[in-house]
């Protein structure tokens, strides 16, 4: 018998018996017959586009289509036309799943799944919570997430939010006042999970040390947390675990493709390897050997509506050495491609370089709360902050010390206190950015 969460998907097309099912059968394959799959499906996938989509016909051109490696590497750029001009044959806005990504990239656009497909995504996702004992039909999610703030976008997440049994709480507010209502909801009600964004959560989790509070002992119901959408770094883990008292999961995904890598119950983050292909490349584009660093490309094997073919996702990162074609293990995610500091000295540095050496001095005492850091020009940067009380002159020198030593010396810094951080419309919180 379908349950709410089930039913809802079916009743909107999306035919979500089918896809378990047939999700379990790929599970369920050995390593020898998962190649075959894969292949199989890598060539069907391509096979159907050069027939179906003008868009991706003209894409690969004069390039051999029966050569994987031959094949062009799509870009978010590529796909920043009208919809209707990249949809496949027999696919209109009344018979597939459409949605926008989030912009968090620079290059937002918006993008289409056909139904089966989407209901693959949520029978992967259904699958990996499962690893947690989380049912979405019957586990309560509290939701660190954005809302639509236009009437009918909310009343849509609402709704959402009651077929998905899920509480949401707004995150474009996380002062103490509200956080503290935050608290009274766990207090009272029993959430199974915790499912948002990275920065929210650790905000909360700030919010709990503060007091002096272990979550689990207030909701004891709770089983595990979810974080998604933003990096998690090791210090902020060591501190969810210890002020949520539950498991830390983290998880991967992209709204135009489906859940990427998730941390699987040995700790290790398992990529999705049913549903998508996932490659690293370097600068030619060619295929780097596991451990090596490169830019995370990735295909959608089912999605007949929209082609993501050798799609780059715009991060960077690393699978471990010990992946295998069946069980790729996602070793690093080092970041955006367009969050590269670019030096006066022609170093290029990730952005996430700044944040841990900036992190790892100005959160010892934990007075600041979150803060971003924004490169205005190849020599000078602006970091804006939440804090208790304002940075003092010992801590700001120490700060320019490490980055001399991590970066380059000569390099200029602005200490810009706030009450607030700017999110996106999302709720998302861009944590390096260079105007370079």
């Amino acid at each position: 018998m379908l349950s709410i969460f089930d039913l809802s998907l079916q009743l909107n097309g999306y035919p979500i018996k089918r896809a378990t099912v047939d999700l379990q059968k790929i599970t369920a394959l050995s390593s020898i017959a998962h190649e075959a799959y894969i292949e199989r499906k890598k060539t069907e996938i391509v096979a159907f586009h050069m027939k179906n989509n003008s868009f991706y016909r003209e894409l690969v051109g004069e390039k051999n289509s029966n050569n994987w490696e031959d094949l062009p590497v799509l870009n978010k750029k590529n796909l920043q036309k009208p919809l209707l001009d990249r949809l496949s044959n027999g696919y209109t806005l009344k018979n597939i799943y459409l949605n926008k990504t989030s912009g968090s990239s620079g290059d937002p656009f918006i993008f289409a799944k056909d139904k089966y497909c989407h209901a693959l995504t949520w029978a992967s996702n259904i699958y990996r919570f499962g690893w947690y004992g989380i049912d979405f039909n019957t586990s309560h999610q509290a939701r660190f997430y954005g809302i639509p703030v236009d009437f009918i976008g909310n009343k849509k997440e609402r709704l959402k939010d009651f077929l998905g049994n899920r509480f949401r709480f707004a995150i474009f507010d996380l002062s103490d006042a509200v956080l503290e209502r935050f608290l009274t909801h766990f207090r009272n009600k029993k959430f199974d999970y915790i499912n948002g964004y990275t920065s929210s959560i650790v905000l909360f989790a700030k919010f709990l040390q503060k007091k002096n509070i272990v979550l689990s002992n207030v909701c004891p119901s709770l089983k595990a947390c979810m974080v998604t959408s933003e990096m998690l770094f090791e210090d902020d883990k060591l501190l969810l675990e210890k002020q949520l008292g539950i498991p830390i999961i983290n998880e991967y995904g992209a709204s135009e493709l489906d859940l990427i890598a998730f941390q699987n119950p040995a700790g290790e983050w398992q990529v999705n390897s049913e549903t998508l292909f996932v490659e690293i490349l370097g600068e030619d584009d060619a295929v780097l050997p596991y451990g090596q660093q490169g830019r995370i490309v990735i295909t959608s094997l089912f999605n007949k509506a929209h082609p993501f073919i050798r799609y780059d996702i715009g991060d960077i990162g690393i699978l471990d050495e010990k992946s295998t074609l069946q069980k790729p293990i996602l070793k690093k995610l080092i970041g955006r491609t367009n969050d590269v500091a670019i030096l006066p000295s022609g170093k290029k540095a990730p952005g996430l370089t700044f944040y841990y050496i900036t992190k790892s001095i100005i959160e010892d005492d934990g007075n600041v709360k979150e803060f971003v850091i924004k490169q205005t020009q190849k020599d000078t940067f602006e970091i804006k902050y939440v804090s208790e009380t304002e940075l003092n002159l010992a801590q700001i020198e120490k700060i320019e010390q490490a980055i001399i030593l991590y970066l380059e010396p000569n390099l200029k810094f602005s200490f810009i206190r706030k009450t607030s951080l700017k999110r996106n419309k999302r709720g998302k919180l861009k944590q390096f950015r260079s105007m370079v």
